[in-house]
């Protein structure tokens, strides 16, 4: 679209609130938004995605805006705008002192600056990955982390198939293309507006990352079976499990936020199915779950976590979480895990799983549940993805990277409960 000058201004009003991080980027800009009516759609486009491209690229933009003159905000805002927008059609709208330093600018090959800053990560951030990758791969993680995250779909199979779902986006003029891993996913082309689209509305597809969906397939669910998803929020995973157990048995949508069963509830009465039963439990330690214990087949546990695997998405989240707020959020993690292993019948399964990057969230809890629970074993995800043919080669766990697999950042264990070894006598 034609940029307006005056959309420089009010990125540089909204860039300005986002960064106090006060709250969620998304949610500050729906706020800002809605306190500004008059801006069209493709106004609010170009706003938005200048603001997120700054916080994906704050230290690099930083580090250049150090050259310039003027309010930093401003400077910060036209380096957004100039990624997204071009800096031909920002020209018109900026003094001579602005349009030099912007042409000085675009001539810095992002290459040759520091790792550290190219990287656009906090330092306790980066010396947590740098403990796993080399420089190289440093690098091509950050590059990956710091682009937009594409936008899949899973298919519905209860409704349709994948063919049938692709005919019907490409006769809406959607391109998209399978998925490499998950077998009922879809990657589109850009970002087209689904709600215009029958099939989505009717519930043959819904939005969900590959790497999300791979979960459902560690747990793989079986027709008339007992499952669990414990921490279900929004019902992305809750529906993709539903589906796969064909509508038959039971599973229960736990979740201790009534806001986030109450958007499952739209969700689930398209999707066709009726074996979901959303429960809100007031912690992990619910009376609800208690008497559970022992009779499920199969669990899965989605833990709250830092959602540093969803930075393409969420670029906020390296800026607003902290190295105390993971140490606050791990404890939880592992009384989640325990509590939710007491549902198990004898031979159950269990899956671990967070969007974190961090070791701290992922196998630290994982070992440390093992080392206190000896009548749970470690299955490899590995075997598990095989036996389900899906070809992904991994190890003992399912880890996903962004600039390996062109997923978000995924980690998943799985878990099964053995027999209780025989007491002496």
């Amino acid at each position: 679209m034609k940029l307006h000058g005056f959309l420089i201004g009010q990125t540089e009003t909204l860039l300005a609130e986002v960064l106090k991080f006060t709250g969620p980027a998304d949610s500050t800009t729906s706020r800002f938004f809605r306190a500004h009516p008059k801006l069209g759609h493709n106004e609010r486009g170009v706003i938005a995605e200048a603001v997120f491209a700054v916080l994906r690229r704050k230290m690099e933009f930083g580090h250049l805006a150090e050259s310039g003159t003027g309010n930093p905000n401003r400077r910060m805002a036209l380096l957004g705008l100039m990624q997204t927008a071009g800096r031909s059609a920002i020209r018109p709208f900026v003094s001579t002192g602005e349009a030099e330093w912007l042409e000085h600018v675009a001539k810095i090959d992002s290459a040759n600056l520091p790792l550290r800053i190219r990287t656009n990560l906090p330092d306790w951030i980066y010396s947590a990955l740098a403990a796993r990758f080399d420089e190289a791969e440093m690098g091509a993680l950050a590059a990956a982390l710091n682009h937009p995250a594409p936008l899949d779909l899973r298919t519905n199979p209860i409704k349709a198939t994948r063919a049938q779902v692709m005919e019907a986006l490409q006769a809406a003029g959607i391109a998209g293309e399978e998925t490499p891993f998950a077998p009922l996913g879809i990657r589109l082309a850009g970002k087209p507006a689904l709600t215009r689209v029958a099939a989505f509305e009717q519930g043959w597809c819904e939005v969900q990352d590959e790497g999300s969906q791979l979960l459902g397939y560690l747990l793989a669910p079986k027709r008339g079976e007992m499952v669990v998803d414990f921490c279900a929020g929004a019902g992305g995973k809750t529906l993709a499990l539903g589906a796969m157990m064909r509508s038959t048995g039971r599973l229960y949508a736990f979740d201790v936020a009534d806001r986030r069963l109450a958007k499952l509830k739209p969700r689930l009465a398209k999707s066709g199915l009726s074996n979901v039963h959303p429960v809100l439990i007031d912690s992990e330690h619910d009376a609800k779950i208690k008497r559970l214990a022992g009779k499920i087949d199969r669990v899965l546990v989605d833990a709250p976590c830092s959602g540093l695997g969803t930075l393409r998405r969420n670029p906020d989240l390296k800026w607003r979480q902290s190295l105390e707020s993971v140490a606050e959020l791990t404890p939880k993690q592992a009384s989640i895990l325990a509590s939710a292993s007491r549902l198990l019948k004898v031979g159950g399964r269990l899956v671990y799983a967070t969007c974190s990057l961090l070791h701290a969230e992922n196998e630290a809890i994982v070992e440390a549940f093992l080392a206190e629970h000896p009548n749970f074993k470690l299955v490899p995800a590995g075997e598990v993805l095989a036996e389900q043919k899906i070809d992904l080669p991994m190890g003992p766990y399912l880890s996903m990277w962004p600039h390996l697999h062109a997923t978000d950042g995924f980690f998943a264990a799985v878990l099964e409960r053995q027999a209780e070894p025989a007491k002496a006598v």
